[in-house]
């Protein structure tokens, strides 16, 4: 049997994902995969979506800037060294396990390096890996490892992938975008999951304001900004999902 931690989509929260690596005994000190991770007795999945804080606060944290603006080139590139510089601190730890860390790939990592599309809301757009838009390029080599994610990967019959289980719902070209499945389909086809031959799925992508959601075949997991995440328990014969908590900081 495995224990797989299955993280909800990161945006740029990256404090808050070494405190859970190190709180659940994934990471050590030294931002390295421990012992069980390494022999692949805890497996780690990524959720997807490591790029873009998801508000102006969270900016305004990654940056240190109380007045984060994503029209002012001087915030935007400072947010986007912050970003790659924490990532590559990921890259060193999902490299270390390569076989037993899986980072899926999500819409906002995949648009941070390809530029092929320029995500956000009416309140908030992500400009910093845009130059056109005063942003700056993401390095060569991170481009590369983004986008050498993969859109799912199964597990003793569980599906993980950033959206759903079909190949539509993992490919993030105009379609994707110009839709509103990517965001509903578990309320109207949840049996996609069966239907693609898995007992169970993992997806991330539609914010769970209530925190994680388990249902019978499929959990709906973006709320780590809520500090939850997903352990499940596997093997050919056993399934066991349960909620987990990211730890408080303990004050000094």
């Amino acid at each position: 049997m495995i224990k797989v931690i299955a993280i909800g989509d990161l945006h740029a929260e990256f404090p808050r994902l070494w405190r859970a690596l190190r709180g659940a005994y994934l990471a050590g000190d030294d931002f390295l995969p421990t012992e069980p991770v390494q022999e692949g007795r805890f497996r780690v999945v990524l959720m997807g979506d490591l790029m873009h804080p998801k508000t102006l606060e969270h900016y305004r944290r990654l940056t240190g800037l109380g007045d984060f603006s994503p029209a002012d080139p001087v915030h935007l590139r400072m947010a986007a060294k912050a970003q790659i510089r924490e990532m590559y601190r990921v890259k060193r730890y999902q490299e270390a396990a390569p076989e037993h860390v899986t980072i899926l790939l999500g819409n906002h990592d995949h648009a941070a390096a390809t530029g092929d599309f320029v995500l956000g809301n009416a309140y908030l757009e992500h400009y910093e890996f845009h130059p056109e838009h005063g942003g700056i390029d993401m390095p060569e080599d991170l481009k590369a490892w983004l986008l050498s994610f993969p859109t799912e990967i199964n597990l003793y019959g569980v599906n993980f992938s950033h959206v759903g289980p079909v190949p539509w719902l993992q490919t993030y070209d105009a379609m994707f975008y110009n839709g509103r499945e990517a965001k509903e389909w578990w309320q109207h086809n949840p049996d996609y999951v069966t239907r693609m031959g898995h007992r169970f799925g993992v997806y991330g992508h539609t914010v769970m304001k209530e925190g994680i959601q388990v249902f019978e075949h499929l959990a709906l997991i973006d709320a780590f900004d809520q500090d939850q995440y997903l352990e499940l328990y596997l093997d050919d014969d056993h399934l066991e999902v349960q909620v987990a908590h990211v730890q408080p900081l303990t004050p000094q």
